[in-house]
């Protein structure tokens, strides 16, 4: 199969006051396989997931980012095997076409609709070393267990497999050049089973959107904090063993897609808690009215910023957080997610440290209500969450303060396999 082609752009100016991105030899399916390549992103389905969406596809992309799928069940998830597969299903996909790069490096939009809306990004690669001067800005903590497991998949494969997920303050330029390219037909499209409509262009003048970017004063991770670091330690390692290094290889580069942030939507990050502590539902209920408003609800889903819907034993009650208790001047502490914690999981329910006690459980909002009832069950209580909005990332992120554990999560998720970056030989 020939690769794709189109024109290269113009020189990059350097300048490290200005956000810089970078065009790029994509490794893309051709149109007819688009569908069947491009996954769920790696970290929102579980191994047995995996398997059964790949099941019958040799072409899904879960191979590459799932790939202990075609390893024998009892094979740990961090085995050396795990992270030897995912470099040889990679160069399976090339050697029998399953993707291509292209001749030349290029610029290119990702539209995502659902819904009745859509959100369209600009796929290419943004700088490591940005990254580490904090121009790249993050709102959340990593996982080293998932950060070293990235960082192994990076550098075993030699490729990003998955982009990044950013976001930047809308810009009147970038979306003209935006509006011209989407007047062209794209090169792929296909419809999800989760009814996202995918479609991808690869840009006519990528040093026009270069440019544009200079005019950027950063760029916030919206998702994807664990690939970012790992793509940064990745590009440290490397650069280390590189005497020459001059900033400009490709392991500096690190795929991403950046988003306008009026165009991103959030949903909720709701709770479960699989136990009362000790407590019975009495005790628990009087408890929350110390800390706010508690009412008998019909509605599960909170009215806005300050309240929390709570399931217990089968029934749902709305909790208003007292206002003298939100401190508005604080980005974090005056979060949903961060007050739940800080009145209600931490003092009454012993969860101390969201990230690693066992008995808190995070559902996405895409689940369903109904859903986050079942899993509380009788004897657990659920909370559903009002989503966390961009103006609030965005304040944190630019405060250089984290927030808690699983604040938001975006929807709809960029499909994987769609475009990888390889930076294999970079070094040479």
């Amino acid at each position: 199969m020939e690769g794709y082609s189109n024109q290269a752009c113009a020189p990059f100016v350097k300048d490290p006051a200005m956000i810089k991105i970078h065009p790029f030899e994509a490794e893309r399916p051709p149109r007819e396989l688009s569908g069947s390549v491009a996954s769920v992103p790696y970290d929102v389905i579980s191994t047995n997931e995996a398997r059964t969406l790949a099941e019958g596809n040799e072409h899904s992309f879960l191979h590459v980012v799932r790939p202990e799928i075609d390893l024998p069940v009892e094979t740990g998830a961090y085995e050396d095997a795990v992270y030897a597969m995912a470099r040889t299903n990679l160069d399976r996909f090339r050697e029998s076409g399953v993707i291509a790069r292209d001749l030349e490096p290029g610029i290119y939009l990702y539209r995502l609709t659902w819904r009745g809306r859509s959100q369209t990004g600009i796929v290419c690669c943004c700088d490591a070393q940005q990254y580490r001067e904090g121009l790249v800005k993050k709102h959340e903590f990593t996982r080293p267990d998932k950060e070293d497991d990235r960082t192994r998949h990076l550098q075993v494969t030699e490729a990003h497999a998955e982009p990044v997920f950013l976001a930047f303050h809308d810009d009147e330029r970038i979306a003209e050049l935006v509006r011209g390219d989407l007047e062209s037909s794209p090169y792929c499209s296909f419809e999800a089973e989760d009814d996202v409509v995918h479609e991808c262009w690869k840009v006519n003048d990528p040093g026009a959107y270069v440019r544009a970017f200079q005019n950027l004063d950063a760029l916030y991770i919206a998702d994807g904090h664990h690939r970012s670091a790992a793509a940064e330690r990745t590009a440290t390692a490397l650069m280390n063993q590189n005497p020459a290094h001059t900033g400009d290889e490709s392991y500096n580069h690190l795929l991403a897609v950046c988003f306008p942030s009026s165009e991103l939507r959030i949903l909720p990050y709701n709770r479960v808690v699989n136990d009362l502590a000790g407590m019975d539902k009495a005790e628990f209920l009087e408890r929350l009215t110390s800390i706010g408003t508690l009412r008998p609800t019909e509605d599960p889903t909170p009215s806005g910023r300050g309240v929390v819907c709570v399931h217990l034993d089968g029934s749902w009650h709305e909790l208003r957080f007292d206002p003298a208790r939100i401190d508005a001047s604080d980005p974090v502490e005056s979060l949903d997610c961060a007050l739940l914690q800080s009145l209600v999981l931490e003092p009454m329910l012993d969860i101390d440290d969201p990230r690693t006690n066992s008995r808190i459980q995070f559902v996405g909002g895409i689940r369903g209500l109904d859903e986050l009832a079942e899993k509380a069950g009788t004897s657990g209580v659920a909370f559903s969450m009002h989503p966390t909005s961009m103006e609030e990332l965005l304040s944190v992120a630019d405060s250089g303060m984290t927030m808690p554990p699983k604040s938001t999560w975006f929807e709809p998720k960029l499909r994987s396999g769609l475009f990888v970056h390889d930076f294999s030989g970079s070094t040479s």
